[in-house]
């Protein structure tokens, strides 16, 4: 079975959020997704709920055997096992200690309750374009086919500095 390239973005602003980062990558190669590329770190502002720490984010790009709902199945079983509630007690973009989000899966366009890729409001985040232009800058969205790149000049002026090299 071939492998399929996707891209994940990764997100933490409860506890170690480095940490955390670090122990999501470590669960998703030990489920058989292969990183290739990891972005610089970036500190980033909360976007909806504002009244919360800062959050450390990050994108990678990887190569998986998995198919997308697979994907997205391991993906949140990663973020229960690092401690992410998403139960009805949960606040809805509140803190978190890790959030795995699916931005792009290859070139598939897909449209489910379940899951939605390319991610719905990944060209309305710079903490996400940045990180992803960054590892892959002639990328281009599956959907309206234009450069990723060309998108990042278009989001808000959210606030966001990068932490670290990318490693």
């Amino acid at each position: 079975m071939p492998l399929k390239r996707a891209f994940l973005a990764l997100g933490s602003n409860m506890g170690d959020r480095q940490g955390n980062l670090d122990r999501a990558i470590a669960a998703l190669e030990a489920e058989g997704v292969h990183i290739v590329r990891r972005s610089s770190v970036y500190e980033t502002e909360p976007q909806e709920l504002r009244e919360q720490p800062w959050f450390l984010n990050m994108v990678i790009e990887c190569e998986t055997k998995l198919f997308p709902i697979q994907l997205v199945a391991t993906t949140q079983r990663i973020e229960r096992g690092l401690g992410r509630d998403r139960g009805p007690r949960s606040i809805p973009k509140g803190p978190r200690p890790i959030d795995i989000d699916i931005l792009l899966f290859g070139k598939a366009v897909i449209d489910t309750p379940k899951l939605a890729i390319p991610h719905p409001r990944m060209l309305e985040r710079r903490f996400v374009l940045e990180p992803l232009v960054e590892i892959a800058p002639s990328l281009r969205h599956p959907a309206t086919r234009r450069l990723i790149k060309d998108e990042l000049g278009k989001v808000s002026s959210q606030k966001l500095r990068r932490l670290s090299a990318e490693g």
